[in-house]
């Protein structure tokens, strides 16, 4: 897949840009090498968790701090710590909830040593690796348990794709990447996940991550206040995610959808509320039907001075052209490397992306000093918003493709 080209030195352009539907690969320079190794985030960020003005519209809870030092959140007497109970005022205040239901909820809840372990950051700083990384995802299990699990929920993935303008491939290949079809949920009580990471934090450096995890807490409590859940049972993994898809508890609450129309959602045992779910997200989050994931680009020489970063979009095609990107010959109807439909395209949709932002998109390989570039419509992006990490949304979109091809949808090259 990689291929190593000349070294190009850096340069400060600040453009418009698009991608590329065709991979491209080059050597990374020594300045990229020393960017990636100084600020590049870690590709293990928890599933399903955007930004916090999407997934948490309610004001964050300003009262409650973490201690990176472990222990219990109770005195005692059998009382809330005082951090904690003036945690509890606040929540019951903002959402609207009597302070006994709060109270008793977050008496219930225990410190887990496990969750608090993995999410401690490593002694060393991980090199990153596109290679690896997609090995470990667009994988035979994965590929054939998709295709047996489209084949068994067609009718529901169907009428989702219809619905929510989201391919069958892509919804599928989410719920494999995620926990394999249903196989690995997690084992963890979320309550006591979410409380541990909210107020004992393994990591006294990043304050917002706490936060982040004590506005989840409230969600889960709103969640069991409104019958939802039971915040005292339901299990998820160690960073509070939750069913097949993985939801984080504020996801839960706000873009899940009931998939089977009994009128409740169960992310754990409703494999049509989970299919569903997936699609809603991914369709309130910027998806765009009949786009491709990626363009069907072939980038300029020096795509790594057109990288910047984000979780959206920022260039357009008119300024991709002017800085040398071209339209990949013989391109067809397929645009591939992650972008199958998985279903029948709207017609003219192959096309469409010219008329959206794009953003290109490097993909490490750090050990190997290499790079590869592709090019993101606005639905990679959609998908970052379900993983901030680049890597993530890629495997998703190459999963699906892979999916896709062994279902007859891929088309001709």
């Amino acid at each position: 897949m990689f291929k190593p080209l000349r070294i190009l030195q850096a340069t400060s352009v600040f453009l418009l840009i698009a991608g590329c539907g065709t991979t491209q690969t080059s050597a990374l320079t020594p300045a990229r090498q020393q960017a990636a190794a100084a600020g590049a985030p870690l590709e293990s960020q928890p599933a399903n968790q955007a930004p916090p003005s999407a997934t948490s519209p309610s004001p964050s809870i300003q009262s409650g701090t973490s201690s990176a030092d472990g222990g219990g959140f109770l005195l005692a007497s059998g009382e809330l710590v005082p951090d904690i109970q003036a945690y509890a005022l606040e929540v019951s205040r903002t959402r609207h909830i009597p302070l006994p239901h709060v109270a008793a909820i977050l008496r219930n809840a225990q410190y887990s040593a496990t969750a608090a372990r993995l999410m401690a950051p490593a002694k060393a700083r991980i090199r990153r690796s596109w290679v690896t990384y997609r090995n470990r995802f667009v994988e035979p299990v994965r590929i054939n348990g998709g295709v047996e699990f489209w084949s068994e929920h067609k009718a529901t993935l169907d009428r989702a794709a219809r619905d929510y303008g989201v391919p069958q491939s892509i919804i599928v290949a989410i719920i494999g990447v995620e926990t394999i079809y249903g196989r690995n949920t997690g084992n963890f009580r979320v309550l006591d996940a979410l409380a541990t990471l909210g107020f004992r934090y393994p990591d006294s450096s990043r304050p917002e991550r706490s936060q982040l995890f004590r506005d989840q807490l409230a969600d889960l409590i709103q969640l069991d206040y409104e019958k939802k859940l039971d915040a005292r049972v339901v299990q998820g993994s160690f960073a509070g995610a939750i069913g097949l898809p993985q939801f984080m508890p504020g996801s839960l609450m706000r873009y899940a959808a009931d998939g089977d129309n009994d009128g409740r959602i169960d992310l754990l045992a409703s494999v049509d509320d989970a299919i569903v779910s997936v699609a809603s997200f991914l369709r309130q989050h910027g998806w765009e039907p009949g786009l491709p994931v990626f363009a069907p680009l072939v980038l300029p020489a020096n795509p790594q001075a057109l990288v910047a970063g984000g979780l959206y979009p920022t260039y357009d095609w008119t300024a991709l052209q002017n800085q040398g990107a071209t339209l990949r010959p013989q391109a067809g109807n397929r645009v591939d490397n992650g972008t199958a439909q998985g279903g029948p395209a709207p017609a003219g949709a192959a096309a469409n992306w010219k008329n959206y932002k794009l953003g290109v998109v490097d993909l490490l390989d750090e050990p190997r000093k290499l790079a590869e570039y592709r090019a993101g419509t606005p639905n990679f992006f959609a998908i970052t918003h379900y993983n901030r990490s680049y890597f993530y949304a890629t495997s998703v979109a190459d999963l699906a493709q892979a999916l896709a091809d062994r279902m007859g949808y891929g088309g001709p090259d």
